[in-house]
């Protein structure tokens, strides 16, 4: 994908979607491309986690690992990002990514926002925005699965 694209690609998300051109060149320039073969983690579960990625091409599983057993969080593909949340509480990753088949992403890493940061604070607090807004809609969503799950087992609060 040529620049041009990549812009359009991160313009196009939820996390990146009012950010500038310049601020968005600025994150490439400070970013790199990870090419990830099927079967292969872009990050496991525990890990230190100073990045976030967009999935530029292909599919992978995000899943947390219980004893020796996977348990699938959700699919992502071309255009969605992943690992965010380790760039918002700078704890460990919560989950593994894995390729289900050969997948190309951007690695962007916090030292790249840390840069936009100093250059242009409002692109940054933008970002930091729509990063929040979808981690809200992200636990919107898992609530809802939740309380379904709690339906359909017939849970009820005293």
């Amino acid at each position: 994908m040529n620049i041009d694209e990549r812009i359009r690609l991160l313009q196009a998300t939820p996390f990146f979607g009012a950010a500038k051109e310049s601020s968005i060149t600025l994150l490439l320039d400070l970013s790199e491309t990870q090419k990830m073969p099927k079967g292969g983690f872009f990050f496991r579960q525990g890990e230190r986690g100073d990045s976030l990625y967009l999935l530029e091409k292909g599919q992978a599983v995000i899943f947390k690992q219980w004893h020796e057993d996977e348990y699938p969080l959700r699919h992502v593909r071309d255009g969605d990002c992943f690992g965010e949340l380790a760039m918002i509480d700078f704890s460990p990753r919560s989950a593994s990514v894995k390729a289900e088949k050969d997948s190309v992403a951007i690695k962007i890493p916090s030292s790249a926002l840390h840069s936009l940061y100093q250059q242009d604070p409002e692109q940054f607090v933008i970002i930091q925005m729509n990063m929040a807004r979808e981690v809200s809609r992200r636990l919107r969503a898992s609530d809802e699965r939740w309380f379904r799950h709690q339906l359909n087992t017939s849970f009820h609060v005293d």
